[in-house]
């Protein structure tokens, strides 16, 4: 019944949109803490992250790439939690593209755009999902941002060279969302070519293609270190959770 559900669910939607969630590092900042794993109010970092992509109508698919050493306890949580838009659970690379390239080899071939999203980034809203897509699937390249508050410095061996103009400046967030085919190709030229990329919306701009920036959420945090699961329990608490 359930799957039987979730196809009606597919057929309804006015996107037709697949998800790869990267949760294959190693969490070094962590001080061993495996962050995708760790509890955050009462659930797990990476069932809270897949919960947002499995209640979207606009989500066909959700393709999990991790380390194998997780592939039982994550397969495990998806059972538990009934995320049965998890099609598939794959092994990961050294690297984040190479990571990223696994998860788009493995999504469905009729998929018309692709998001990609961070495994430790747990409240991403509904608005910043709706509208990111939304962006993609008219100008086939978007992705999240919100403006860089502090005063930036460019520096050379601890000595400041200039002041930066923060008004030009955006932190990036996921999900960054692009046509199939573009991040397709986009994706498997970076690694051809060794290309040294930050982010996802790097390997389309090296094709000289054009990302537009939606709203993003401050609170649409990635965790990286302890630090970030005090703001990550501030944020449930805020949400009465």
């Amino acid at each position: 019944m359930s799957k039987l559900l979730s196809l009606l669910k597919r057929r309804r939607t006015g996107l037709n949109c697949s998800v790869v969630v990267v949760a294959a590092g190693t969490a070094s900042r962590m001080q061993g803490i495996d962050k995708v794993l760790a509890p955050l109010g009462d659930m797990p970092i990476l069932v809270r992250t897949l919960n947002v992509f499995q209640r979207c109508a606009d989500v066909g698919e959700i393709v999990v790439v991790t380390r194998e050493d997780l592939l039982v306890e994550i397969s495990n949580f998806c059972k538990d939690y009934s995320l049965d838009k998890v099609s598939k659970i794959v092994v990961g690379g050294a690297e984040r593209m190479l990571s990223v390239r696994a998860g788009l080899r493995e999504v469905r071939r009729e998929a018309q755009l692709i998001a990609i999203h961070d495994g430790a980034r747990p409240f991403l809203s509904d608005r910043v999902l709706g509208e990111v897509l939304r962006q993609a699937s008219v100008s086939g390249a978007a992705a999240p941002a919100i403006p860089v508050n502090d005063t930036i410095k460019r520096a050379e061996n601890g000595i400041v060279l200039e002041t930066v103009d923060r008004s030009a400046l955006w932190a990036i967030q996921t999900p960054q969302v692009f046509q199939a085919d573009l991040i397709r190709a986009a994706v498997e030229k970076a690694a051809q070519e060794n290309a040294q990329v930050t982010d996802d919306c790097s390997v389309v701009e090296r094709l000289g293609m054009k990302v537009v920036l939606t709203e993003g959420d401050r609170k649409n945090i990635k965790v990286t270190t302890p630090f970030d699961m005090i703001l990550g329990e501030a944020i449930l608490k805020e949400r009465g959770e």
